[in-house]
């Protein structure tokens, strides 16, 4: 059996058939998107069951093409399919079918009328079918044409009929093709550099002007679709705007997957990344922690600051893979696996928040803990996850990677000596996170509930599973992380290492239970204790009534600070945003050229005969 060309040919062909098929068939188009990422993920444990190396993507088409004449230009044309399995790729694979599996259940219940995006289900198995085939794609040509048609299907994924989506869909659309575009110049670079398009075949050293140009290019294509700073922008307009389903399938889960694969594809194999290039991947993973944790910080917009906290959380993976040791590089693999557990899990509950309330300010909602008690605790789990409270999964990932930054401060380099300022921002980022989660679960959940919002319902069991699911695997890999998860699944996608320190995690985990019985039976024996209780009151005064209290305002004061402030305000005029610079850069020099065209003849004939001249003195 062919698993892995299965892997990548089954999901696209059913999303065609499912693109054709009209709007009232939803459920069964549901159901099927369902089933085939369920095939996907069998087919991948199949194919990692497979000896490891290079495969035909169709190798049953060897035996009945000729090795004479066209046939030979056929096979020629059939090794761009040739397909790497490796632990890496096939662990990337599963992943990816699995949030296509989440993303179909949570729209299992939806009707045509409340369809995410229209053909939703068709897009979501195109865009299966082509993330697994660049992450099993060994072959740069095949890998550029499959990450530039998701490019498409993401655009497809949110675009709308409102302006906000609009703006955001041309957004996503027009950063993503750029970056594409760099790839494009990058491969080319790669392969004057060393003529193979085999990804396994490259390796080489980026100490030459050539090599360096090649590696930014690339490198620029990775965090773009990681949503990394510098080319983060595109993240949080989509969240802001996008359907829950879309955003918890793409920026929070198949973006970051391909992404961080590339990335480490790059440093880990293709380059041999000097002093520098090192720096430059560590900063630029420090500065995405803070930047997008400072960001979410100032949001309103519930679903705005979950897209801030998808830029911040992939910092941790850039940095990990920057530092470059066993430990960090594990660390930030296994911080992308935990991310998109918890990270979908938010967005998902948001879009249950969202899809009851009709609303998406934090100032607009509170005290829905009691109305949506599953949707609740599963944000409850997936808000302390993402800050690293132990025992759970963040916190197990972040402890790996505050591991490797200590252990790179002994390579004794100019680089490794900044390592306190490196582990500074990745735990003050840390921090950050979970006071932007406080706002978040306290302007949601918790606080006095408005009168407006006392009929809201929990949703139902199809959107909840989901957040279940996620919530249990986030719980689970936090709990065996150290004595299963690590040592089973994240040392065989690199190397075995050996922890630093002192660390296990079920023995954290046994110890923040402990303390929660504790907390509960003293909170018991309270309770047996005879207590006066009387009204509250002020200076013997019976205290007035207070407006209630808007959880936004306290973190206003961030924002307000005089050094902040300055730094809001340049955020808010667009002065870290890529895409305004380069909008801005467009229309200039647009109106610059327009300049030139009068419409009078003398002119035209003037400025033809001045490049004729630049070209004759250019070729004699």
């Amino acid at each position: 059996m062919n698993a892995p060309g299965y892997i990548i040919t089954v999901p696209i062909v059913a999303g065609i058939i499912l693109l054709c098929l009209p709007a009232r068939f939803i459920r069964f188009k549901a159901w099927t998107a369902m089933a085939v990422s369920l095939f996907a993920i069998t087919m991948a444990f199949l194919a990692s069951s497979q000896e490891k190396g290079q495969v035909w993507m169709m190798p049953f088409l060897k035996d009945y093409i000729s090795d004479e004449g066209p046939g030979k230009l056929v096979k020629s044309f059939l090794q761009l399919t040739v397909l790497r399995i490796d632990a890496i790729s096939i662990w990337m694979v599963v992943l990816a079918a699995f949030y296509a599996w989440i993303v179909s259940v949570y729209t299992l219940s939806v009707r045509s009328v409340d369809e995410p995006v229209r053909n939703f289900h068709g897009y979501v198995l195109l865009t299966l079918g082509f993330t697994e085939g660049a992450l099993l794609s060994n072959h740069l040509l095949f890998f550029l044409f499959c990450w530039g048609i998701l490019g498409l299907t993401l655009f497809m994924l949110i675009r709308g009929n409102n302006d906000g989506q609009a703006a955001a869909a041309k957004k996503s659309l027009i950063m993503i093709g750029a970056s594409d575009s760099l790839m494009i110049l990058g491969i080319a670079l790669l392969y004057l550099l060393q003529p193979s398009v085999s990804m396994s075949a490259v390796h080489i050293p980026a100490d030459s002007p050539l090599a360096l140009s090649a590696f930014l290019c690339l490198l620029a294509g990775s965090l773009t679709k990681a949503g990394a700073f510098p080319f983060h922008t595109w993240v949080p307009d989509f969240a802001e705007t996008g359907p829950a389903a879309s955003s918890a399938f793409l920026p929070a889960s198949l973006d970051k997957l391909l992404g961080i694969y590339f990335l480490s594809r790059l440093c880990l194999e293709m380059f041999v990344l000097n002093q520098w290039l090192i720096l430059l991947v560590i900063l630029l993973g420090s500065i995405s922690i803070i930047a997008g944790v400072m960001m979410a910080l100032a949001q309103h917009q519930f679903k705005k600051l979950l897209g801030y906290h998808a830029v911040s959380q992939v910092g941790y993976m850039v940095l990990g893979i920057g530092i470059g040791t066993p430990i960090a590089i594990a660390g930030g693999l296994f911080h992308l696996f935990n991310n998109t557990l918890y990270k979908s899990g938010l967005f998902l509950a948001a879009g249950n928040v969202e899809n009851k309330t009709g609303k998406n300010d934090l100032n607009d909602l509170g005290g829905l803990a009691g109305n949506m008690p599953v949707t609740f605790a599963s944000a409850l789990i997936f808000a302390f996850a993402i800050s690293g409270v132990p025992p759970l999964n963040g916190f197990a990932s972040k402890w790996l990677i505050y591991q490797g930054v200590v252990e790179f401060g002994h390579q004794g380099n100019a680089v490794s000596q900044l390592w306190p300022l490196w582990l500074g921002m990745a735990v003050l980022g840390s921090a950050l996170t979970l006071a932007s989660f406080i706002k978040f679960l306290t302007g949601i959940f918790l606080g006095a509930r408005k009168e407006e919002l006392a009929s809201i319902r929990e949703s139902n069991g199809f959107r909840c599973t989901p957040l279940v699911i996620l919530a249990l695997l986030c719980l689970a890999a936090g709990i065996l992380a150290s004595r299963f998860v690590i040592p089973g699944m994240i040392m065989p996608l690199y190397q075995k290492f050996e922890f630093v320190g002192f660390w296990n995690s079920e023995l954290i985990s046994a110890l923040v239970i402990l303390s929660f019985v504790l907390g509960f039976l003293f909170y018991a024996l309270h309770k047996l204790v005879k207590i006066r209780i009387a009204e509250s009151f002020t200076g013997g005064e019976p205290k007035k009534a207070e407006n209630p209290v808007v959880v936004g305002d306290f973190y206003l004061n961030i924002s307000r600070a005089p050094f902040f402030e300055i730094i809001y305000r340049m955020a808010e005029k667009k002065w870290f945003d890529i895409y305004a610079w380069g909008k801005e850069l467009v229309l200039a020099t647009g109106k610059g050229l327009s300049i030139l065209h009068t419409g009078l003849l003398p002119l035209y004939v003037l400025w033809a005969a001045a490049g004729l001249i630049i070209l004759l003195l250019v070729f004699l």
